[in-house]
């Protein structure tokens, strides 16, 4: 069957960053996905994330696992490597502002025993996944937002901090030149940072990040924070993040589907092209959609997929740095 876009370009999310302890010696892709695995396999620690910034991330954050430590520590410090990073226009420090010049942001964390948090349209402050962490672990709450995030982030001792650099300021001001002050979903403007980990106590943690659709309505707020949709982590079946256009996730409520699929009987991989799909199903224009999901489950499977017309998305391997070419083309 043929209609709306032919030949759309479905793959894993581009890149994949990955680190496991196996992949110190050779590379595995896995295919052949065992659904009745009778025990962890040796995959494990594991920390995989998205997009080719995800590398500096992996290696933070791999060295707490190769240590023995937890999950929720790794992927706590290995996005707030990207969020520090000025040079990265989509997360955290340096990046892009909304219409009117304000950098907001969006993070979220969960631990192996369903405990989550969050923040929403956050300024001033550097890394908002930890003080997402500390609405997790130090109110009864999931989420703050605004002004009351700012001001809990400010109680708990996180500096505030200007966060427009020079660089995504002079990106605004040339935007404003020709955009007539509209925004608009612009798949080169935005960008998330996911995170999932397995430890090597079998204990799973995820973490999302991002400064959201650059020149976005001030406000607005995507998937990144929204537990389900952007993030969402269960023990006893597996972990999924996702990545891309905020709002077509939270329409499928992303993430959960990718886990419930996976507890299903579905691998990592199928249950990522799975969630694509259906959200391909739902759009009657696929112009500038862009979304990707990664999932590693309970076992140290992962997989991934994305749809973006027009590019070629693949699978790396941060240790053997080799890139695998994962891409099949899909007819729509």
């Amino acid at each position: 069957m043929k209609s709306r876009r032919q030949f759309i370009k479905l793959g894993t999310v581009g890149s994949l960053s990955l680190i496991t302890a196996q992949s110190c010696s050779s590379s595995q892709n896995n295919d052949n996905y065992e659904r009745a695995t009778p025990t962890p396999s040796k995959n494990k620690p594991i920390v995989i994330s998205t997009w080719n910034h995800g590398q500096a991330a992996n290696k933070a954050a791999w060295d707490i696992l190769k240590n023995g430590g937890s999950s929720l520590d790794a992927v706590e410090k290995g996005v707030r490597v990207t969020e520090s990073d000025p040079e990265n226009m989509s997360v955290g420090l340096g990046g892009l502002p909304d219409r009117d010049g304000r950098v907001t942001l969006d993070a979220c964390i969960m631990n192996h025993e369903s405990n989550c948090g969050a923040v929403a349209f956050l300024e001033h402050i550097e890394n908002p996944i930890s003080v997402a962490r500390k609405v997790m672990e130090e109110t009864p709450h999931v989420m703050l937002a605004g002004e009351g995030a700012l001001t809990f982030a400010l109680e708990k001792g996180f500096v505030k901090t200007n966060l427009l650099t020079d660089k995504a300021k002079e990106a605004w001001k040339n935007w404003l030149k020709d955009s007539e002050y509209q925004p608009v979903i612009n798949s080169e403007n935005h960008d998330t940072i996911g995170m999932l980990a397995l430890d090597e106590e079998g204990n799973l943690a995820g973490a999302c990040t991002t400064s959201g659709m650059a020149y976005k309505l001030n406000g607005r707020i995507g998937d990144s924070p929204i537990i389900g949709a952007g993030l969402f982590v269960d023990n006893e079946v597996g972990a999924a993040c996702a990545t891309g256009v905020g709002e077509a996730v939270v329409r499928v409520a992303g993430s959960a589907i990718v886990v419930e699929l996976m507890r299903q009987g579905k691998s990592p991989q199928e249950a990522c092209e799975e969630a694509v799909k259906r959200i391909m199903d739902k759009h009657q224009n696929l112009d500038n959609l862009q979304v990707g999901f990664l999932a590693l489950d309970k076992y140290g499977n992962y997989g991934s997929s994305s749809v973006y017309a027009g590019f070629n998305m693949a699978l790396k391997d941060h240790k053997n740095d080799l890139l695998i070419d994962a891409n099949y083309t899909l007819e729509w």
